[in-house]
């Protein structure tokens, strides 16, 4: 478990909006890019080679036209009280502040820029106001421009520290991987003994985990050389993306800027369904593999492409030529790929089991609609078992990763819109038909989306009421509730949160706590208690074609129905679990300038329940069971040595504590697998492999990577469990005991039967 990050992995995830367009090992949709563009990076080898040598993409030193123009209009949204919530005047202040997001979006993590590159840079730091102004980004190219000098600097001192003679063990020294408050390195001879450090790292991981020299030398080498193209691969929409946000996120944490291809996949990701071929692509060295096939799509019924297949060239219709695609950035390839619903496609596929120099396959495919259902709202069945004389318990649970919505669908009035409510509500209706004793709502980890979804599914088990108050800019308060009458489910419910769940998530998780009409149990919730709103900046010059890009903009505050707001605090829980990420660490309260928390005015609204009186028997019952259970106290001693861990913020280099380490893992692991077997619950050996590989996911057998994910889903929850059988208690609870009942759940509000 112990923290093994390389330094350069904080660059893979740190600069989102540049390396979210620049693919390094994380899966893409085949079709969630927008309009295709020409790839700028030819390859000049032939396929097969171990580093296929780039072209580098020429950046500009000015914007284009468009650019200029859109650097203006986020100027005026964000500057204007009429559409920023919390507007801030573009001066030196807010200058010097860009400057600061700007470099660490660039090097977060501090290994690539020495102090001396930031001290030269200094001259631009009260400058960056103008350039937004003015829309001359020249700083920004010219800062970036020596950043992407420095990747090349260190990965060539990288791949040079490969063939010397450094990798002995046996000392003392540690890797010092969290440098976000590290002072930037004095000079490039900092930067040297840092790398160092951090490839002997890379080589160890390899090293336990059973490579042989050559191939741990080998697969690293073509690692440091996918960094230094997957930056070289950049172009200045993204470098202008990269440098709009450092303006758009000092206004507040939740605004950004998004390019019109960038724009478009946001979209796509809120409807749940796209257009294509209903593939995951992964880039692969230096091609765009498969990862997985969605099921239902066209790759998956032609039964032709399996994941690892390699995509080379690709065609469009019947006769369109073919392009080859080796050396593309992914969202170029994944542009090409998808289509529109009844088009065709063609692509040359090189097989998973073949080397890169065979021969393809021309694989043709009829584009069509795609829903990506593994995204989408899921239900099973849990069985609780007896409790003295209480029968057994059947609760159902329902899993939503977000509160998603096909709004131009919904616009449109088309009948298979994606929507969140819709889904759960034809799962309630089944676990009705179930005849299921509660529902726990199982809300872990998901960050939010459309509000008018948080305000519906809430919809589902109240009868009509206030379900949020949105505090505008200019202080005016709106209440936006469920007008509908009638329950999907009037019977025992409960809320399972963690840190992860934000925004949407803690409308319904606040507005089910404030009724009274359900228990909320786990951590507390993120603390996002603002509201977004997207801005398409090509409606002002009406554009036939997206030439801008769209702003996701801060545009109010939301409340509960209760008067408190959710910024900050979050919901906090009924029945609590043990906290796995601190508020430090993780959640709204760690941005410097995030909205602080407030209350307003309460509204008048129904209270279905208190479940104060019985939260006290609901503790004593989890405590004694959690005892006992062996996965939660698995759960909860990792969370504590994950934590343990991270506080460190280093780890040693010494192969004797290292391989100590791992074999204590090992050691935990294997007990863990006896201990599930006598107790009748045999995993999937995939499911609990050996820990750390040393690989990175673009390096791993995809089909083997998926295999191990798909077997990982179906470990044991212990916290789902648990949350299922605290809402057992609850039900049982109050069918013993009808004092307790009369004083949880008063009959005159009561919307179902908690209590027979």
């Amino acid at each position: 478990m112990k923290f093994q990050t390389p330094l350069y992995a904080f660059l893979l995830t740190a600069p989102l909006a540049l390396l979210a367009r620049a693919d390094n090992g994380a899966p893409s949709t085949a079709e969630t890019t927008a309009q295709a563009q020409t790839a700028q990076v030819p390859t000049k080898a032939k396929r097969g080679d171990t580093t296929l040598l780039k072209e580098r993409v020429a950046l500009p030193t000015t914007p284009t036209a468009d650019q200029t123009t859109a650097a203006k209009l986020v100027y005026g949204l964000l500057s204007d009280s009429r559409y920023a919530y919390r507007p801030r005047a573009l001066d030196d202040a807010l200058s010097a502040d860009m400057y600061t997001r700007y470099l660490e979006s660039l090097d977060g993590g501090k290994q690539f820029l020495t102090a001396a590159d930031v001290a030269r840079f200094d001259t631009h730091k009260l400058k960056l106001d103008d350039a937004i102004k003015s829309g001359n980004l020249a700083p920004a190219y010219a800062i970036f421009s020596t950043y992407r000098q420095r990747v090349d600097e260190r990965v060539a001192h990288a791949r040079a520290l490969l063939k010397q003679d450094i990798f002995d063990f046996t000392g003392n020294d540690r890797f010092e991987y969290d440098r976000e408050d590290a002072p930037w390195a004095a000079d490039q001879a900092a930067l040297d003994t840092l790398w160092k450090q951090s490839v002997r790292n890379d080589w160890l991981r390899l090293k336990l985990a059973g490579k042989q020299p050559a191939d741990i030398r080998k697969t690293l080498d073509k690692r440091y050389a996918n960094l230094s193209d997957s930056i070289s691969e950049l172009k200045g929409e993204d470098v202008f993306q990269t440098f709009v946000n450092s303006y758009a996120n000092a206004i507040d944490p939740h605004t950004d800027y998004f390019t019109p291809r960038s724009a478009d996949n946001f979209n796509l990701s809120m409807s749940l369904s796209l257009e294509g071929i209903g593939a995951v692509l992964q880039k692969q060295d230096d091609v765009v593999a498969i990862r997985e096939i969605v099921p239902g799509g066209p790759a998956g019924k032609s039964e032709k492409l399996k994941p690892g297949d390699r995509v080379v060239a690709v065609g469009q219709g019947d006769s369109g030529a073919m392009e080859d695609v080796v050396g593309w950035r992914i969202d170029d390839v994944v542009a090409k790929i998808r289509g529109a619903k009844g088009t065709k496609v063609r692509l040359d596929v090189i097989p998973a089991e073949v080397g890169l120099d065979s021969k393809p396959n021309r694989v043709v495919l009829v584009r069509d609609k795609v829903r990506l259902e593994d995204q989408a709202a899921k239900s099973k069945v849990l069985t609780i078992p007896a409790a003295g004389d209480a029968p057994a318990k059947r609760i159902g649970v329902i899993e939503l990763p977000g509160f998603y919505q096909d709004f131009e669908g919904r616009r449109l009035n088309k009948d298979d819109y994606a929507s969140a409510t819709r889904d759960v509500a034809k799962l309630l209706t089944q676990l009705r038909a179930d005849k299921v004793d509660g529902v726990v709502l199982d809300l872990r980890n998901n960050g939010g989306g459309s509000l008018t979804e948080a305000i519906e599914l809430t919809g589902l088990f109240i009868d009509r009421g206030p379900v949020v108050q949105v505090r505008e800019s200019g202080g005016r308060v709106s209440v936006e509730g469920d007008s509908d009458t009638g329950i999907a489910w009037e019977g025992p419910l409960a809320v399972l949160i963690n840190r992860g769940s934000a925004s949407a998530s803690e409308i319904f998780a606040g507005a089910i706590q404030d009724y009274g009409r359900g228990i909320v149990i786990g951590e507390t919730s993120f603390g996002k208690g603002t509201v977004q709103n997207l801005v398409d900046l090509d409606r002002w010059p009406a554009n036939e074609k997206a030439r801008f890009g769209q702003v996701k903009l801060t545009i109010a505050q939301f409340f509960r129905v209760s008067g408190g707001s959710t910024q900050n605090k979050g919901v906090v829980p009924d029945v609590s679990f043990p906290v796995s990420v601190d508020a430090s660490e993780y959640g709204e309260s760690t941005y410097d300038n995030a909205l602080p928390w407030t209350r307003i005015a309460a509204v008048p609204h129904t209270s279905y329940g208190n479940f104060a009186p019985l939260l006290p028997k609901l503790e004593a019952l989890h405590g004694s069971r959690i005892a006992a259970d062996k996965e939660f106290q698995w759960w909860s001693d990792d969370v504590a040595q994950f934590r343990e861990e991270r506080a460190e913020k280093s780890i040693s280099l010494n192969e004797v504590a290292r391989r100590a380490e791992r074999d204590s893992e090992d050691a935990k692991r294997k007990q863990r697998q006896e201990a599930r077997k006598t107790l009748g619950l045999d995993l999937d050996p995939l499911a609990d492999e050996a820990g750390d590989d040393g690989l990175q996911a673009s390096e791993r057998d995809f089909a083997k990577d998926v295999a191990r994910e798909k077997a990982a889903e179906k470990r044991p929850d212990p916290l789902l469990r648990e949350s299922a059988a605290i809402l057992a208690d609850a039900v049982r609870l109050l069918n013993n005991d009808r004092q307790l009942s009369a004083q949880v759940l008063p009959t005159a509000v009561q919307p179902g039967h908690w209590a027979d």
